[in-house]
């Protein structure tokens, strides 16, 4: 072996030849996978109310402990009458909103008038979708929340994941949102029945105060989010909202503590 610091770790050329790393090459290599998620966003939160569905997600994108990215938007909509919530790695979700574009492309110059996918078709598409990537075992590291109406223009709220797993409920969220935000929103809206009675206006400052205690508990978000209100008339898309009155100023007050004795 070659003794020297900068060669450490591989045999002499003056003696064994040159290191031939030919097998290295990508054309030669095995295919391979992402095999973890790099850059990821957290948690998304939606509600349904008596005429729509509520959804939120904050603008943070992290290189794992690190706040890499502040304005990344994660939630998209699509064919102005559904929207998507991204959680998970955010190159997948790029991949995902490049792949929503072209299908509504498709659907805008296929379809006829007046008739695009709704939610319900959207998010059946795109379990499909995920299960056929987790099958190939090249999965898309997210969770998907689809929000919109369904067939019968009724609220429709549904989940999916990198597995392909499906599910729905009155109230949905993704990452620290399922432990941290769901007790919040299950006490308005435990089941349907209780749902159908809850106020747009209602469940608004729910999905706000869902955002609070994320910002404050989960130390992968921030106090910038987008936010979603989907009824009959459409989306009402707002992607720059900030918690108000929300910050850690009053932390210099706290006493006691490391060498704030007074």
């Amino acid at each position: 072996m070659d003794h020297r610091p900068q060669a450490w770790g591989r045999p002499r050329d003056d003696v064994y030849g040159a290191y031939d790393a030919s097998y290295m090459s990508t054309n030669n290599g095995p295919t391979q996978h992402t095999q973890q998620p790099i850059v990821t966003g957290t948690s998304v939160v939606a509600i349904k109310f008596k005429d729509g569905v509520v959804i939120a997600a904050d603008n943070l994108a992290s290189y794992g402990s690190l706040a890499r990215f502040t304005d990344v938007k994660r939630l998209r909509k699509f064919a102005g009458t559904s929207v998507v919530g991204f959680g998970g790695d955010v190159s997948d979700m790029q991949y995902l909103d490049r792949h929503l574009t072209e299908l509504s492309i498709d659907e805008a110059y296929k379809s006829d008038p007046g008739h695009s996918l709704n939610a319900r078709n959207l998010h059946k598409y795109l379990s499909k979708l995920m299960y056929h990537r987790r099958s190939k075992f090249d999965p898309l590291w997210n969770s998907l929340l689809v929000a919109g109406l369904d067939d019968d223009q009724k609220p429709f709220l549904a989940a999916t994941d990198l597995l392909g797993t499906t599910f729905t409920s009155p109230s949905l969220a993704t990452g620290f949102g399922s432990v941290l935000a769901q007790p919040i929103m299950r006490r308005y809206a435990p089941d349907e029945e209780s749902a159908a009675q809850l106020t747009q206006e209602k469940a608004v400052e729910v999905i706000k105060e869902c955002m609070k205690v994320l910002f404050y508990r989960d130390a992968r978000s921030m106090d910038k989010y987008s936010i979603a209100v989907i009824t009959k008339d459409g989306v009402d898309l707002k992607e720059d909202e900030k918690l108000e009155n929300q910050s850690w100023a009053f932390a210099d007050r706290i006493k006691g503590y490391g060498t704030q004795t007074v």
